[in-house]
């Protein structure tokens, strides 16, 4: 008789999952409940998302490990947003986020190359010149330089039905084209930019991964949120008169510390 596997109770598997990634500089609890206020109300704006805290921008007066991580966890969640981890920061905060369960990710860091060091000066030594007869022959022409490899492609997802409310769909690695109606309450991400041909009435979230040269564009901008590399803004009172309902670009400013909204003329 044939024995029939039995499988695993548990199984691990290695997988990425779409996170909302939330700047921080400052680790003031009762300061960061007052800005979440301010931005979402009482309402529990994010609907379960995961977050991970990026500390990367804390200024040095607001890197020593808080009191209470506990308190920092419970302001989000009031707002729908559960906490799994950070990113950045200083290594005593990286220690006490963990005691308090949070998980650590790698810092988005983007390093330049180390420059060249100089070589040392060499010093000239006395030559003697080559007999008359044998001239030198000259030197073998150098190998010309190794093209760059080019940057890898860019992918562009391109969505061509309409997102209803809980419905999320993410962008990685690239940008997203959205040809239908984004209804309240769906969500929209990509690492890079997010061209939406059609009424935008829900969240857009762009440069996911830290690109604060993506953007987001509607031809009908009536937003709850959006956002350009971790910065946000949100529209629970409406979005501006002068924008409601017309073509927008959303950006980040050069300093990347607060967007921009500019009307789009289509004509």
């Amino acid at each position: 008789m044939k024995k029939t596997k039995t499988p695993a109770l548990i199984e691990f598997k290695g997988s990425t999952v779409p996170a909302i990634v939330i700047t921080l500089r400052s680790l003031n609890p009762a300061t960061l409940e007052q800005s979440a206020a301010q931005m979402f109300g009482n309402s529990d704006f994010f609907d379960g998302d995961a977050g991970i805290l990026d500390l990367g921008q804390l200024p040095p007066d607001e890197s020593s490990p808080p009191e209470d991580w506990a308190a920092i966890i419970t302001c989000f969640a009031r707002h729908g947003l559960k906490l799994i981890g950070l990113r950045g920061g200083a290594p005593e905060l990286a220690a006490t986020a963990q005691a308090a369960g949070l998980a650590l990710f790698p810092a988005d860091e983007r390093r330049q190359p180390p420059a060249p060091e100089a070589a040392p000066p060499l010093e000239a030594a006395p030559v003697e010149p080559p007999p008359m007869e044998a001239p030198p022959e000259p030197p073998a022409p150098e190998p010309p330089p190794a093209a760059p490899e080019p940057a890898p492609a860019r992918t562009t997802l391109v969505i061509d039905r309409p997102l209803r409310s809980g419905q999320q769909v993410y962008a990685r690695g690239g940008d997203l084209v959205v040809l239908a109606i984004v209804n309240p309450g769906a969500e929209v991400i990509a690492d890079g930019s997010i061209h939406i041909y059609a009424p935008l009435r829900g969240r857009a979230l762009a440069g996911a991964t830290g690109d604060a040269q993506a953007r987001i564009f509607t031809t009908r901008f009536e937003a709850e949120l959006v956002s350009v590399a971790g910065v946000y803004r949100t529209f629970e009172g409406g979005v501006p008169a002068e924008l409601a309902s017309r073509p927008v670009q959303v950006r980040a400013d050069a300093e990347g510390n607060k967007l921009l909204l500019d009307s789009l003329k289509l004509d």
